[in-house]
């Protein structure tokens, strides 16, 4: 069954995320906190003239976070941050409607779609988004969920 495959996958990039370390070439970075759930992520960047080149992550949260983050990472590596901010959105946009037809654009990402039963989840699911733009707009305070 198609859920069972993605309910491994999540399990499979919560526990053995990629992309997770210091990013020692990153020219941004930023950090975000989820109160509620108690997930920490600091995502690094190297963007080169519009491009993200290399992304990372380290932190610590729960299983959606973590899975978020590395599918998240694994997704971005040669995007433009126009095109990030377009997968992004439609993501989003699943995540707050599962029968959208933007779930057919998300690869990977599509495996966070049943998180949408679980409105507080969301917010763990987005937090290591949300901390990439700031990382990529120079934003200085903490990126909340709250």
């Amino acid at each position: 069954m198609l859920q069972d495959l993605y309910q491994e996958m999540i399990l499979d990039h919560g526990r053995a995320p990629r992309n997770h370390g210091v990013l020692v070439s990153a020219n941004c970075c930023h950090e975000g906190y989820n109160p509620l759930c108690g997930d920490r992520v600091k995502v690094y960047v190297f963007e080169q003239e519009g491009v993200i080149k290399e992304v990372q992550f380290t932190g610590d949260g729960c299983a959606i976070c973590i899975a978020s983050s590395s599918l998240m990472t694994e997704m971005l590596k040669g995007l433009a941050v126009e095109a990030a901010r377009a997968l992004f959105d439609s993501f989003h946009q699943v995540l707050m409607d599962p029968r959208s037809s933007e779930a057919e654009e998300l690869g990977k990402l599509a495996a966070l779609k049943g998180v949408s039963r679980y409105p507080m989840r969301v917010k763990c699911a987005t937090l290591p988004w949300h901390t990439l733009f700031a990382a990529l707009s120079g934003e200085n305070k903490l990126v909340s969920t709250e």
